[in-house]
């Protein structure tokens, strides 16, 4: 009895010393909600390579620079990007000061509820609505604007905040490489202005690391009190090639890792792979139709072609979201 007694609690105590380890193992992972294999593998082995002193790969911690392209990188963009359903809302909002907007396009299809009709206009009827909705404001009402909005906009086909649609998988990533040293930056062809109110509370990245597109201000004295008014003109185009001029201009030190998910994205992957030393350049291949969206070589607005190409040709690292994400958005909170 006394033999089975001693191999019970040996049984016993060795399932707990397995269940201890596996949950060691689980709080260990610095990318819990990514599938093992060889995407995830890829970030966790550049990262201790350049992290380990005495590595031939070492980077000192004030040149760990990592970009991240906003839309389809960090959140969803689709069936529009965040900042079009903005501008769409702020269309609605404004029309009643401009009785023109019923006759004159891009404006009289969106007062009509026709997205085609929009989209029709191309880039030049994009433009013309982000002038029109998004300045002729102060700094810090635009702001306001833009708080108010995202606190309760939500996106059309799942209901849920724009700020809830991030992925979870990319926001770990953040916090695994803040915890080893890195800058995490924003560069978006977003708007620079409209992505600094809630990139703190939702990337943890302050609004001094965000770069985006911009449009011209100008300093006024209204009353007696110093502002800064947003002119219906742009500034600085921070996509394609605008992406490494912007990290010049912003950042002032090439990344060493650069995220994007789209050909918008090429020339910063381009740009941080061309560095001296170890590099590292990843992109999101939006491939699950079941939990979020497909689209790539073809699309209009967020077409991954090229960028497909030139990561295969330089072994870039190319995230499949439908196999190598365990989940895509956060858990809801109950």
């Amino acid at each position: 009895m006394k033999a089975i007694r001693n191999q019970y609690l040996f049984a016993i105590a060795l399932l707990a010393a397995m269940v201890f380890t596996s949950t060691l193992a689980r709080a260990a992972d610095p990318l819990p909600s990514w599938n093992d294999g060889p995407a995830k593998q890829s970030i966790v082995t550049f990262v201790e390579k350049v992290t380990t002193p005495g590595s031939p790969d070492f980077v000192p911690v004030p040149e760990r620079i990592a970009t991240f392209d906003n839309d389809g990188t960090l959140w969803s963009e689709k069936p529009l990007p965040v900042q079009v359903y903005f501008a769409l809302d702020r269309v609605k909002t404004l029309a009643p000061q401009h009785p023109e907007w019923k006759t004159k396009e891009p404006f009289a299809s969106i007062l009509k509820g026709d997205p085609k009709g929009l989209m029709a206009g191309g880039e030049r009827g994009l433009v013309e609505m982000i002038m029109a909705t998004h300045t002729g404001n102060t700094t810090v009402e635009f702001e306001q604007i833009v708080k108010d909005w995202i606190a309760t906009a939500k996106h059309p086909k799942t209901g849920k905040l724009y700020t809830e649609m991030v992925y979870q998988p990319m926001l770990e990533v953040l916090a695994y490489l803040r915890a080893n040293g890195f800058k995490t930056f924003i560069v978006s062809g977003g708007g620079i202005e409209f992505m600094r109110p809630w990139a703190e509370q939702v990337y943890g990245i302050p609004p001094e690391q965000v770069v985006g597109s911009s449009v011209k201000t100008k300093f006024e004295l209204r009353d007696g009190t110093p502002v800064l008014v947003r002119l219906p003109e742009l500034n600085f185009n921070d996509d394609k090639g605008g992406k490494p001029v912007g990290i010049n201009e912003h950042i002032g030190r090439r990344p060493v890792m650069a995220f994007g998910n789209s050909d918008g994205d090429l020339q910063m992957l381009q740009w941080t792979a061309a560095g001296t030393g170890a590099r590292f350049a990843l992109y999101v291949h939006h491939d699950d139709a079941a939990r979020e969206y497909v689209y790539d070589r073809e699309d209009a607005l967020a077409r991954l072609n090229k960028g497909l190409d030139e990561a295969a040709a330089k072994c870039w690292t190319v995230v499949s979201m439908k196999n190598d994400w365990k989940t895509i958005f956060p858990v809801e909170k109950k």
